[in-house]
């Protein structure tokens, strides 16, 4: 059984079935819409992407996916963004790469380089678990999983914030407060103090080249579900009760569906919800010792896409028809009442298509902490024909918790949605998914030497 149907799930199911054989049985129960956070609101009859937008260039089992499936990469339509303080533009794009440079430089002396290099280093070594994957090692703890790529510093990087890691590398006060501030406030609506490596992961994704999917990122999960032949269930599960069958350990899933409430008997089960009291009221049953309630706390974010004229004069351009910006990030200022907003294109973007002009009326998606009021909105847009407001509890709070959740629950049970812990990204979610299809696989047939190596490094170079 795999319990959720996002990019988690179906990933697991895939990766699950690949490795035991298309003879596995498999069970997806799924209480809200295939695709879980990987949705999409409806304006004037175009889809848009409400979250999970963008994925980065390295992020090689997504674009596996979207090759397996057959999917297409979107095309890109150009545009620039621009850091706002709440007063005025601290940084600003242009079309000119070498004087984008420039004005970095110009801003923050050699700051950004120092930054680039920090952040190619973590994806240098992070890279491996491509390679180690390929080769079927598999790891029981995220510690041990990060172990494996850094050593002792990568697990230290979920323990100290970005901030104080880019301060040691030489990076100023200045290029933190202004850039780094702006970057995690977009993707996690989180200030400078998250972790390290979540921090690298969310800076890779800021200043490599990204992509998403044509027609929308949810069609990987029911692409991967359709591949697979997976038995999806519309249900909520409830909880998780251990029984024992010939030595072996059998999992009662336990749910409740329109019909009524339900269960069945499994022999491995996957959970990729949030075991979080706030998101999910599992209970584990019939454990000894005790499946423990996981610490940490998620963060409230809200998105809303909203069909309107942009205020310009706002940030500062009384003619609407000189804004040049279609992204808006905000430094970490107390009067700012939203994270970052941009002007988005559709799902499907035609070769005809291009972005309305400044003036125009145009679909942006505003990130905030808070749903936004009236005042808000008019102080964001002129005038609007219609706001969709999505609430989310979409990231860990990062400053809440230091440990790291375990992935085995217990022999067969495994926790996958652990791994937001160190990152929360499309690519991070993969990785796990595939990690745990491969341990479940190595611990069923007790292939114990492809588990917890040391030095793998070492082990996959002589293995090729």
């Amino acid at each position: 059984a795999v319990v959720g149907a996002g990019l988690g799930g179906s990933a697991a199911a895939y990766f699950l079935q690949q490795h035991f054989g298309p003879q596995v049985q498999l069970d997806v129960y799924e209480a809200a819409g295939v695709g879980g956070r990987l949705a999409t609101v409806t304006v004037n009859k175009q889809q848009y992407e409400s979250r999970g937008a963008s994925i980065h260039a390295l992020s090689l089992h997504m674009q596996d996916f979207v090759k397996i499936l057959g999917l297409k990469h979107r095309r890109e339509v150009a545009g620039k963004s621009a850091i706002f303080s709440g007063e005025h533009f601290v940084l600003e794009e242009t079309d000119w790469y070498l004087l984008n440079l420039f004005r970095l430089w110009w801003h923050y002396g050699i700051s950004f380089l120092r930054l680039q290099m920090w952040v190619e280093e973590v994806m240098e070594k992070f890279m491996r678990i491509y390679k180690y994957q390929a080769h079927g090692y598999a790891f029981s703890s995220l510690e041990e999983l990060l172990r494996s790529l850094g050593g002792e510093a990568f697990v230290n990087m979920t323990q100290r914030s970005v901030a104080e890691s880019l301060l040691e590398v030489g990076v100023t006060q200045r290029f933190v407060d202004d850039v780094i501030a702006a970057v995690l406030r977009s993707s996690y609506g989180q200030s400078v103090l998250v972790p390290a490596f979540a921090g690298a992961m969310s800076l890779a994704g800021a200043q490599g080249s990204t992509w998403a999917v044509e027609g929308g990122n949810k069609l990987v999960c029911s692409g991967l579900l359709k591949l697979t032949k997976a038995n999806v269930i519309s249900a909520r599960v409830t909880g998780i009760s251990l029984h024992s069958s010939e030595g072996r350990a059998l999992y009662q899933v336990h749910y409740e569906s329109t019909e009524g409430q339900g269960s069945a008997f499994y022999d491995l089960v996957v959970v990729t919800t949030p075991l979080h009291p706030s998101r999910s009221n599992f209970t584990f049953d019939n454990f000894d010792p005790p499946i423990a309630d996981l610490p940490g706390a998620f963060q409230p974010s809200v998105t809303s896409v909203v069909h309107g004229y942009l205020n310009s004069s706002y940030f500062g351009f009384p003619d609407p028809k000189l804004f040049p910006f279609t992204s808006i990030l905000t430094t970490d200022t107390p009067e700012l009442f939203f994270h970052a907003m941009d002007n988005i294109c559709p799902v499907n973007i035609s070769a005809a298509f291009r972005r309305k002009q400044p003036q125009e009326a145009a679909v942006w998606r505003v990130l905030s902490p808070q749903p936004l009021d009236k005042p808000q909105l008019k102080t964001l847009f002129r005038s609007y024909y219609s706001v969709q407001v999505t609430e989310w509890q979409t990231y860990p709070r990062y400053d809440a918790n230091k440990a790291l959740p375990p992935i085995v629950l217990h022999e067969s049970l495994f926790y996958l949605s652990g791994v937001e812990w160190v990152a929360s990204s499309m690519e991070m979610t993969a990785v796990a998914a595939k990690n745990v299809a491969l341990l479940a696989y190595n611990r069923w047939h007790q292939q114990l030497d492809k588990i917890d190596q040391k030095d793998l490094m070492h082990k996959v170079k002589t293995e090729l």
